[in-house]
């Protein structure tokens, strides 16, 4: 079986971010909005840096504005996965961008998110669930908001809370109150930490949070004695090499802490985080990674069972991925 066909469970991936330059570019065109500095001449979107890529970013979301248009993106983002052999993906949703924070508006977005969601799964058998992700440098007042979205539309399909954006703006327990009405409404709890903050940012997500997986994570490995807590500790890394080198966070796939972290007995899975900024796929990632470390199938069969058993699905869908990964040509 080739890599891209493997079947594959991806964790951490933006809706927005998954958004293609093209599809953004259309949407902009229809609403008589003028984004064309984001663009390269090739149509691809360009950033010198990751905080330049926040704001690229959120301008590309400026484009994508009422729940049609969101239905249309989750229907052309899940064609895609589906094209590079995932089978289950959960998605950050964040209420800030899908209307504003205001519960009934997030209601319409998400309504309209799900029934794309659910004719991708009938049209291309792939599996979506949502994390609605509070943005970090918006600030801890928008986050009780953001939060309060996710506790009043919390069900087996709205899976989780998580936490994005600059992790040099404020502290994990900024936002612990947001994690609190989040854990409330019982959605499990991710946060992104340890791309840019450090081995420090985990463990106060870790501690001002309480969550059970962490967004990113990598820079654990400077501090060997954090990397021997999550293995003891069994809490999973949502890995995404291909961003951390496009971002400049290492400076290239031998350099990537990836394989050493595996290795010590840590958790990690494997996602594209924004795939279209960082000009990659997830089985290209896959290519890239079996070329830089030797992995094979069973190494990502393997990595592809630990997503699985970390997903933040009900039972009965775990059971029904796990059974896909076993048996993928059943």
């Amino acid at each position: 079986m080739s890599l891209k066909a493997l079947p594959k469970v991806e964790l951490h991936v933006h809706i927005e971010g998954a958004a293609p330059a093209a599809f953004v570019c259309g949407l902009a065109r229809e609403k008589n909005l003028d984004i064309s500095r984001i663009f390269t001449a090739n149509g691809g979107y360009q950033y010198r840096d990751f905080w330049q890529f926040l704001d690229v970013y959120e301008a590309a979301t400026s484009a994508i504005q009422t729940p049609e248009d969101y239905h249309r993106l989750t229907l052309a983002v899940l064609e895609e996965s589906a094209a590079q052999g995932v089978i289950y993906t959960e998605m950050f949703l964040s209420p800030d961008f899908c209307g504003g924070r205001d519960v009934t508006a997030w209601r319409d977005y998400l309504h309209a998110i799900r029934e794309a969601a659910d004719l991708a799964e009938k049209t291309h058998g792939i599996v979506l669930r949502g994390i609605v992700t509070a943005i970090r440098h918006f600030g801890p007042d928008k986050a009780r908001e953001t939060a309060l979205c996710a506790a009043e539309t919390a069900d087996d399909w709205l899976v989780g809370f998580g936490l994005a954006g600059d992790e040099k703006m404020g502290r994990p327990r900024d936002f612990a109150y947001a994690f609190d009405m989040a854990r409330e409404a019982r959605l499990r709890l991710t946060a992104h930490a340890g791309e840019w903050g450090g081995p420090h940012s985990v463990r106060e997500a870790l501690r001002d949070l309480r969550v059970e997986r962490i967004g990113h994570g990598v820079r654990a490995i400077e501090d060997p004695a954090l990397v021997d807590e999550l293995a003891a500790t069994g809490v999973v890394l949502e890995v995404c090499p291909g961003s951390n080198i496009a971002l400049g966070v290492f400076p290239g796939w031998a350099a990537h802490p990836v394989a050493r972290l595996r290795a010590r007995g840590v958790k990690v899975t494997l996602s594209t985080d924004d795939p279209p900024f960082f000009h990659t796929t997830l089985s290209g990632e896959y290519h890239r990674l079996a070329d830089t470390f030797g992995w094979d199938e069973a190494d990502f069969t393997e990595i592809n069972t630990v997503a699985a058993r970390a997903a933040f699905c009900d039972e009965q869908t775990r059971a029904q991925i796990l059974t896909r990964l076993e048996a993928p040509d059943a």
